[in-house]
C-alpha cells in the first residue's frame, strides 16, 4: 500500500535537508567528488558504446582514460604554457592601461583635472569600489579552490574518482534501481530519465558550444593582431554558457582592450567587434540551436537564478550543482503541473460529473430506454443501437456517442 501522501511530504523533506545541509557543511570537501562523478556521467555512454563494440567494461574504461590523459598532456603543452604568459601579460599591464585610461579620460574631459569636480571624485569612488571587489573576489576564489583543497590533491583525486565511478557505473545505477520502493518506480525512473535527457543534453551541448565559440574566438583574435586573444578568448568560451552576461562580458574584454590598443584605428576596432558579433551570431542561429535545442527546458533567466542562489548559498560548488539541481527541480515542476491538469481540482465539478460512476449509470439508463421506445432503422445486435432514428425528437447519432461514452468508461 501506497504510504500517504503527508509521510510521502515528510521523507522527500528530509532528504532535501540532509542534501543541502551535507552541501553546505562539506562542499569544498566534496568538491573533487562532484567533480568526478561528473565526468563518469558524462563519459558512461562512450564506455556503454564501447561495450557495445566489443570491449569489455574495463578495457572501454582504461581506454578513455588513456585518450583523456593524452588529451590533458597536448593540452598543456600546446595552449597552457600561452595562455599563462597571455594572462601575466595581462596582469602586469593592469597599471599602464590604468595609467593610460586616466591620460586619456583627461584629455577627452579636462574638467577632470580639478580634483574638486564631481565627476572625478565619482570615477575615484568607482575605482575605489572595483579594487575592493576584485580583491574580495580573489582572495574568495583561492580560499574556496586552492585553500581548503590543494591543487594537487585536487588534480589527483579527481581522476581516480572519474575512473571507479565510470568503471562501476552501471552496477551502482542498478543497485539504486533496485532500492526503489515498488509503489513509486515506474515514476521515479520516469523522472530520472527526463532528468538525464534535460541535464545531459543541456550540458553536453554548453560544453560544445563553449568549445566551439572558445576557440573561433581565441584564433580570429590573435589573427586580427589584439594582444593577449588567446586569454580573451578563452574568457568568451568559458562564460558563454551565462545566458547574456557571459557574451557581454567577452565583447566589452575585447572591444575595451582593442580600444587601448588601436586606438584612432577604428577599423581595426570594427573588426574586433565585428568578431564578437559574427561569434553571437553563429551561436544565437546555429550552434544552440542544433546542439542545445528548446527542448533541455531550462529557462534562462532560470540558470541565472540557479547560479546565483546556489553560488551565493554553497559558494563555488554550489555553482558546479546549480545547472544539475535547477534541472532537477524543473523536471519535478513539470511533472506536478502535469498531475495538477489531470486532477479534478483543475478540470473543476463538470468534469467530475462527467466522469463519475453517477454519470456513467444515468447515460446507460438514458441509451436503454430510448433504444426501447424509439424505431431503430436496422436490426440491433445485443440490445446495441444502430444509426438512424432512435427515440422521437432525438438523433440516433447522439445516442450512438453516449453509448460509445458509456461502453468506454463502464469497460
Amino acid at each position: 500500500m501506497a504510504l500517504p501522501l503527508t509521510a510521502q511530504a515528510k521523507y522527500w523533506g528530509i532528504a532535501a535537508v540532509v542534501f543541502f545541509l551535507t552541501l553546505w557543511l562539506l562542499g569544498d570537501v566534496l568538491l573533487p567528488f562532484l567533480v568526478g562523478g561528473a565526468i563518469a556521467y558524462f563519459l558512461d555512454p562512450v564506455a556503454d558504446r564501447l561495450e557495445r563494440m566489443g570491449l569489455s567494461r574495463v578495457a572501454a574504461t582504461v581506454l578513455i582514460s588513456l585518450l583523456a590523459l593524452f588529451a590533458v598532456i597536448m593540452l598543456v603543452l600546446a595552449v597552457i604554457p600561452t595562455l599563462f604568459n597571455q594572462l601575466s601579460a595581462l596582469v602586469d599591464s593592469a597599471p599602464d592601461i590604468s595609467r593610460r585610461l586616466q591620460t586619456f579620460l583627461l584629455e577627452q574631459f579636462p574638467e577632470l583635472a580639478d580634483r574638486t569636480s564631481t565627476i572625478r571624485q565619482t570615477l575615484n569612488e568607482i575605482g575605489t569600489a572595483v579594487q575592493a571587489q576584485g580583491a574580495a573576489l580573489v582572495q574568495s576564489l583561492l580560499s574556496s579552490a586552492l585553500g581548503i583543497l590543494s591543487v594537487v590533491v585536487f588534480i589527483v583525486v579527481v581522476p581516480v574518482v572519474a575512473f571507479y565511478l565510470l568503471l562501476d557505473w552501471d552496477r551502482m545505477v542498478a543497485r539504486v534501481d533496485a532500492m526503489l520502493p515498488r509503489d513509486h518506480a515506474p515514476t521515479v525512473r520516469r523522472l530520472a530519465r527526463e532528468i538525464d535527457t534535460v541535464l545531459a543534453g543541456f550540458v553536453r551541448g554548453q560544453v560544445t558550444v563553449c568549445l566551439a565559440l572558445g576557440s573561433f574566438y581565441s584564433v580570429a583574435l590573435m589573427a586580427a593582431g589584439l594582444q593577449f586573444g588567446l586569454v580573451v578568448g578563452a574568457i568568451a568560451g568559458a562564460i558563454t554558457f551565462i545566458p547574456y552576461i557571459g557574451s557581454i562580458v567577452g565583447g566589452a574584454l575585447a572591444i575595451g582592450l582593442a580600444l587601448f590598443q588601436f586606438w584612432g584605428d577604428w577599423v581595426q576596432i570594427g573588426i574586433i567587434a565585428a568578431i564578437f558579433a559574427a561569434g553571437q551570431f553563429v551561436e544565437g542561429n546555429i550552434l544552440t540551436p542544433k546542439l542545445v535545442g528548446q527542448s533541455v527546458g531550462l529557462h534562462p533567466v532560470w540558470l541565472l537564478f540557479a547560479l546565483a542562489a546556489f553560488g551565493t548559498l554553497f559558494g563555488f560548488v554550489g555553482m558546479l550543482i546549480a545547472v544539475p539541481v535547477a534541472a532537477m527541480i524543473g523536471v519535478v515542476i513539470r511533472f506536478a503541473m502535469e498531475k495538477y491538469q489531470e486532477s479534478l481540482l483543475y478540470k473543476g465539478e463538470a468534469a467530475r460529473l462527467y466522469h463519475g460512476p453517477e454519470a456513467r449509470d444515468a447515460v446507460g439508463a438514458e441509451v436503454t430506454v430510448d433504444v426501447t421506445v424509439g424505431k431503430p432503422a436496422g436490426k440491433a445486435a445485443a440490445g446495441k443501437p444502430v444509426a438512424g432514428k432512435a427515440a422521437a425528437g432525438k438523433p440516433a447519432g447522439k445516442l450512438l456517442r453516449l453509448n460509445d461514452s458509456a461502453d468506454g468508461d463502464g469497460g
